[in-house]
Formats: C-alpha cells, sequence, structure tokens
C-alpha cells in the first residue's frame, strides 16, 4: 500500500501488531504543577551516552510546556499488576496522582512506586515529526525493580509468557544418558529435577501476573496463615530475611498486605490476588499430574508428608 493511500485506521492496526510496553512518563514544573501520561512509545537509543526517547502528540502542547520549563522527566515503566494505574494516567482528569503512591526524583520529576522500572532523564533533544514531538531524554539515574511488565497489543493490555519453544529441553546425547541411567537411582537428585522441571514452566505463568516469585510466593502463605509473623513466613517460605522484608514492604506498597500486630495480614485487594494465584496453580497442578489417579496422587502426597515430618 503506498503512503498516498494510508487509511489511518487500517495503519493503527497494523501497528498494534508490534507488542509494547507500558509506561507512565511524569514531570513536575518549579511551580509544583505535575503531568502523567500513559505512553507506550518509549524505546531505548543509545548506551554512550545513555539516551531514550518518547513521543507526545501536538495537542498536547500544555503537557509539552511543562517538560520544557522542567527540563527533566520520569519514565515509569508499569509492571503487570498497574493495569489500573495505566488507565488512570491515561483519562482527563484533574488530578492523575490522586491516590498514587510516588517520590520525587531529579527535578522533582514524581517516580511511581512499585514500577518495573524507573528511569529519571533530562530533556536532550526535541525533534518535529509530523503530528507529534520525538523527546529524547538521556539518563540521569535508574532503579530496576525486576518486575513482570504490562504490555499492549492490538488495543488491548496483555502479560508476558514464554514462548514453548524456549521451554523445550535439548535432545540427549548418550554421555547424557549415561550419567542419567547411574543417577536414576538417586531419589534427591530425582526430586531436584522433578521440582525443576515442574517450575521451569509454572514460574514464568506465575511472573507474569506481576508478583516477584518471592512477593508471591508470600502472597499465597498469608492467604492460607494470616497474621504470620517474619519468622513463621521464613520456615515456611525457605526465604531468607532480606527476600522477606523486602517482598513484605513490597506487598504493603502495593495495598496487598498489612500490618496485624506482630504479624501480616492481606487486604481485601490482597486476598483477590491471592486467587488469582491460587488458580493458577491449581491449573498447573492439573495439567502436571493429568496422567495420574486420584490414589497415586494421595501416595504421592502421603510420601512428601512423611519425607517433611522426618526431615
Amino acid at each position: 500500500m503506498s503512503e498516498t493511500s494510508l487509511d489511518p485506521h487500517a495503519f493503527r492496526r497494523a501497528l498494534g501488531n508490534f507488542a509494547t510496553g507500558i509506561t507512565v512518563v511524569t514531570a513536575q514544573s518549579a511551580e509544583g504543577e505535575r503531568i502523567g501520561l500513559t505512553v507506550n512509545s518509549f524505546n531505548s537509543v543509545s548506551l554512550d551516552p545513555p539516551l531514550v526517547l518518547w513521543s507526545l502528540d501536538k495537542r498536547s502542547a500544555d503537557s509539552m510546556a511543562l517538560i520544557r520549563s522542567a527540563g527533566h522527566f520520569a519514565i515509569n515503566v508499569l509492571a503487570a499488576d498497574q493495569l489500573d494505574l495505566s488507565n488512570q494516567f491515561a483519562r482527563p482528569q484533574k488530578d492523575k496522582f490522586n491516590g498514587v503512591e510516588f517520590s520525587e526524583g531529579m527535578g522533582k520529576a514524581p517516580l511511581l512506586d512499585a514500577c518495573a522500572a524507573n528511569f529519571q532523564c533530562e530533556l536532550h533533544q526535541e525533534i518535529d515529526a509530523g503530528d507529534h514531538w520525538i523527546l529524547l531524554g538521556r539518563v540521569l539515574a535508574f532503579d530496576d525493580h525486576g518486575r513482570a511488565p504490562l504490555l499492549y497489543y492490538q488495543g488491548a493490555y496483555s502479560l508476558v509468557t514464554p514462548h514453548p519453544r524456549v521451554a523445550q529441553r535439548p535432545e540427549s546425547t548418550e554421555e547424557d544418558e549415561a550419567l542419567q541411567g547411574r543417577l536414576g537411582n538417586n531419589l534427591l537428585y530425582l526430586m531436584l529435577q522433578a521440582v525443576n522441571a515442574y517450575q521451569s514452566a509454572y514460574l514464568p505463568k506465575q511472573q507474569a501476573l506481576g508478583l516477584s516469585i518471592s512477593e508471591a510466593r508470600l502472597l499465597i502463605l498469608l492467604s492460607s496463615r494470616p497474621g504470620a509473623d517474619a519468622n513463621a513466613l521464613a520456615l515456611d517460605s525457605a526465604l531468607p530475611g532480606s527476600e522477606i522484608r523486602e517482598g513484605l514492604d513490597n506487598l504493603k506498597l502495593s495495598g496487598l498486605v498489612c500490618d496485624a500486630g506482630p504479624g501480616f495480614c492481606l487486604t481485601e485487594q490482597g486476598r483477590k490476588r491471592a486467587r488469582e494465584y491460587w488458580a493458577l496453580s491449581e491449573q498447573e497442578q492439573s495439567q502436571v499430574f493429568a496422567d495420574y489417579n486420584s490414589d497415586q496422587i494421595e501416595q504421592f502426597k502421603e510420601i512428601l508428608n512423611r519425607i517433611i515430618r522426618n526431615a
């Protein structure tokens, strides 16, 4: 199709085949006026110097004027569980920051909490590009929180899922088979291999729901043991104390966990999220054990419980 005959709606639909992450670009003027814009045009440009870009519709002249005045902006890469934040900053409203937790970064640009990543930028260059401005930012600081990102594809929110070919195991060699023959009678080895095989398929799906592995584990434990303190969670989760503290802080920051005396409990939102994780866990369990009858599964549970009790 030639440029002169481009249908703008068809063109937008074709562009939608390129899945993108979702960011909220924020800035604050010297007078304290803040802006927040949901943007999926974010991209990297250069490592040396560290440059990133995003584009702004020319109809947003007031936002452009504020960014020029501020000289700085922040790019907040949304995590998979921040769909509501994306919608909040995408809609026109008087105070988009109402109820939003954030801190101030360089140039007082708001840094949204619990994101996948935050980039603090200095306005580096403006490029006039059709009906948009392309804004290049020089990255002055960043935080990588390692959370699964929220994606946008064909006009709908999406999540990261692993490609099935990535999870395939390579073909075994004769040497591998010989080693497997020697290890095949070692129960500890078999149990570890079984856990690794289970997790290789399950954990990417769990992470796609938005929480880190440790945060999800704590959420599930608290749904079964409300009021558990850090010591009890350490025993049940097998996580180091630093991960438990960080995980609980992140869960509280996200409004999923609250203090309950010496222990912790899920909020109503936390209980809702926990049900999502339980549903995923039960779905995965059903798939993995689909070829075993109920008696075999009960016997397997009994063996595992005996090992746990006698450890």
